[in-house]
């Protein structure tokens, strides 16, 4: 699959050891649906992890590259 160019610089952000939230992805990159791009770079073979965190009260997903 080819990957976009938003999900181009999504994994280039995991290569270099970063961590992403979805309102982290969306300041940095404008992105309304990480789950989506990581599931695509996940259906490309990248080893990219989720855990749940606790941000201001509320939880969310934090993506990294493992």
């Amino acid at each position: 699959m080819d990957i976009s160019s938003q999900g181009h610089r999504i994994l280039t952000h995991f290569r270099s050891g970063k961590t992403l939230t979805a309102y982290e992805a969306l300041q940095r990159f404008g992105c309304l649906r990480l789950a989506a791009r990581v599931k695509d770079l996940k259906d490309d073979g990248y080893d990219i992890r989720s855990a749940l965190v606790e941000i201001d009260g509320k939880r969310v997903a934090k993506y990294r590259m493992a």
